[in-house]
């Protein structure tokens, strides 16, 4: 049995940083005057005190580093503990919220899904709308960070193939992963602080601008209305696009950017592969729209280029009923989700780069078929592509068939049509936010399923944000024993 101390020692110190972040929403409670902020404090000691007491237990056994082991307990417990600790404001102070609710829409938060179960958010406390809105934002961050340190260390779908291309590569100018989260956080806000000032600009109250940036970059989608996007229309819809374009491209790259690498991101393949899925889906789902919509080509790109980058980021903004849209369309949506944005960014789904790798494997094996004798190595940015890290890739899209599968038939269940228990558990599991149907679609929310649901589904979005096997590891025995 290892030590659980390190691992208790870290848990204990982000719980009690997600306390102090409940500072601002007391504060913004207590302008609005509607009697919340006691809330925000009963929370905020709680969460602090329960953070500082875990840490303080387990410091006498931190060590300089972590084990393998430690390594992929810290990174689910840190996914199971902080939503436990995030959910109480929504059970003391969200009307008619239960401890089911309340964890589910604070794991929908951390993790980025944007699933919700709340309603009437037009007129919910202003506190508990920006506490959705930073949990988003803490959950962008943090699975930035563990996508560019934890991953690529555990070798975990594919993800190896990225460690020394985010730190070695970087030579003498940012020796240490720490240099690099700390440049990572600082182009985090100003990105942030950008889509925020971008949305002032096209007339969004201070307030309504500042939630939506943190969901925006963060690729969460939680919005301050029941409409979602649709509250607003316009150019806001293509100056969110942007930044959902943005927070869905490598931050690795933004590092070398400002690091004098001007070249970074162009010469990335995910990045022009993702790009160039966003600019092909557009144009089928324009076209597709010109038949159902004539005579409104603007708007039909408008909304084809918001809600195709919305889903296929992982943001999960709506900004209107795509379902109206036809069955091609719908259908279209559904696999758009799960493609997903690039590895080292807030978004989320099987990523781009998993793509590129099985095409260059099946590329390779035809070319193996046609010249048996040939010596063909499947590459990816001009470089081979290591053993280890195709069959990382090709387990990863096993698990997640096998897993979507298993969710989708454990959601039917519960009582649920089929519609919406498989577009439910690729919407979780791909941590998009909305699903199919009328009742989890674009115009509907999580709200009306049954407490078993919810719970599955919750499971399902821890399981997909840590891609897959930093999860499934754990219920192994040999894990333990080792």
């Amino acid at each position: 049995m290892f030590d659980m101390r390190p691992v208790g020692y870290v848990v204990g110190l982000l719980v009690a940083v997600l306390g102090l972040a409940m500072i601002v929403p007391m504060l913004v409670d207590l302008a609005q005057g509607r009697g919340h902020a006691i809330v925000f404090l009963q929370t905020m000691l709680i969460t602090t005190l329960g953070g500082s007491m875990i840490a303080l237990a387990c410091a006498n056994g931190v060590k300089s580093g972590l084990t393998i082991q430690q390594t992929f307990l810290l990174t689910t417990s840190i996914w199971i503990l902080l939503p436990v600790f995030g959910a109480l404001p929504f059970m003391l102070g969200a009307p008619a919220s239960s401890f089911t609710d309340a964890v589910f829409e604070a794991m929908s938060g951390l993790t980025t899904t944007g699933a919700t179960v709340l309603t009437g958010l037009d007129d919910m406390p202003k506190g508990l709308l920006i506490w959705r809105g930073i949990l988003q934002w803490l959950g962008g961050i943090g699975i930035i960070v563990v996508a560019m340190v934890f991953l690529p260390e555990l070798k975990v779908g594919g993800m190896q193939i990225f460690k020394s291309e985010a730190f070695d590569t970087f030579g003498k100018i940012l020796p240490r992963a720490g240099q690099i989260a700390t440049q990572i956080s600082v182009i985090y806000v100003w990105l942030t602080l950008a889509c925020v000032l971008s949305y002032l600009a096209l007339g969004m109250n201070t307030f309504d601008a500042t939630v939506h940036a943190l969901t925006t970059i963060s690729t969460g989608g939680f919005s301050n209305y029941d409409a979602s996007f649709g509250a607003f229309s316009g150019r806001m819809e293509y100056v969110a696009s942007i930044f959902m374009i943005l927070a869905a491209l490598p931050f690795a790259r933004y590092v070398q950017l400002v690091n004098g690498n001007m070249t970074a991101l162009h010469r990335d393949p995910q990045v022009k592969g993702f790009v160039a899925t966003i600019a092909v889906l557009v144009a089928i789902i324009f076209v597709a729209l010109q038949h159902v919509f004539p005579q409104h080509w603007e708007q039909s790109f408008r909304e084809a280029l918001f809600n195709i980058t919305s889903i296929i980021s992982g943001t999960g903004y709506a900004s209107v009923d795509y379902m109206q849209w036809g069955s091609f369309a719908v259908a279209m949506f559904f696999f758009i989700g799960l493609i997903g944005g690039c590895a080292g960014s807030t978004a989320c789904s099987i990523k781009i780069f998993r793509y590129q790798i099985l095409f260059a494997s099946v590329r390779t094996q035809l070319r193996r078929i046609r010249s048996p004798h040939g010596i063909f190595t499947p590459r990816y940015a001009g470089r081979p592509i290591a053993a280890d890290v195709l069959t990382s890739v090709m387990s990863f899209f096993m698990f997640f068939v096998v897993t979507l599968g298993l969710v989708a038939v454990a959601l039917s269940m519960t009582g649920l049509d089929f519609v919406t228990s498989i577009s439910g558990a690729g919407a979780a599991l791909a941590n998009i936010g909305p699903g199919l149907g009328d009742i989890i679609g674009p115009a509907g929310n999580f709200s009306t399923l049954n407490d078993t649901a919810k719970w599955i589904l919750t499971a399902a979005m821890l399981i997909g944000r840590l891609e897959l096997m930093a999860v499934y590891v754990l219920l192994t025995v040999k894990f333990w024993r080792a």
